[in-house]
């Protein structure tokens, strides 16, 4: 069994969609501000679960998207999780409420003012420098960020 999820940043007039994960009482991710997303279902592609998530969590359909990296999680307090990171400048549809918290659009320049993972804004970097197709593996123990690594160089 793997741990496959995908999470996507959209895109609108200088800002991110974040989600303020409040809702859950037994969230990984809980008060943590993130971008959209989810596990993969059986069978999907990396792009269905990203649609279909997008999709459930925000009513919104993407209509341009990209594939900016391939993120691994490790910790000692959970499964490893791998994850496909998107950005998306196109959509339609009307926002809907999300079950798992509150959606707000931020100014990327304020991302750092928000309670991110550490990993997180390593990753929100990268997307904001235009950096290629990347991975990083992001080693925590707990909520502290113990280990980076950027296309197999420590960072």
């Amino acid at each position: 069994m793997t741990n496959l999820t995908t999470l996507c940043y959209i895109e609108k007039d200088d800002q991110y969609l974040m989600l303020h994960r409040v809702s859950k009482k037994h969230d990984v991710n809980k008060d943590k501000w993130i971008g959209v997303g989810g596990h993969f279902e059986v069978d999907e592609s990396p792009e269905e679960c990203l649609l279909r998530e997008v999709k459930e969590e925000t009513g919104l359909t993407l209509t341009s998207y990209r594939f900016r990296g391939l993120v691994t999680f490790i910790s000692d307090q959970w499964q490893t999780e791998y994850m496909c990171l998107y950005t998306a400048d196109g959509f339609t549809g009307t926002m809907t409420e999300c079950d798992e918290g509150v959606l707000t659009w931020v100014d990327k320049n304020k991302l750092e003012t928000l309670t991110l993972w550490e990993g997180d804004k390593i990753f929100l970097r990268l997307l904001a420098e235009e950096a290629p197709f990347f991975s990083l593996k992001l080693r925590y123990e707990g909520d502290i960020l113990k280990e980076a690594v950027l296309d197999g160089k420590k960072l």
